[in-house]
């Protein structure tokens, strides 16, 4: 039997986010939209729409201008 893969951790931060959604453009699976929820600079931020959807890929990350977004796998 196959060891289970670790589970990818990805992390919004909600009051760097400015909206852009250049990172919803850019998730390979679909898996980031823009909320509802506005954070104290006045931007409505990314949301993750399912966790185990995440691969960890980066790309999200590498696209971020705001630096709003952490990604890492648990070892």
């Amino acid at each position: 039997m196959k060891p289970k893969e670790s589970m990818p951790k990805i992390v919004i931060y909600e009051q760097k986010c400015k909206g852009c959604e250049l990172c919803v453009i850019t998730c390979p699976k679909k898996n980031l939209r823009l909320g509802q929820k506005i954070n104290k600079k006045g931007y409505h931020y990314i949301e993750i729409v399912d966790l185990e959807k995440c691969n960890s890929c980066g790309l999200c990350y590498q696209v971020c201008p705001d630096v709003a977004i952490e990604i890492w796998k648990d070892k």
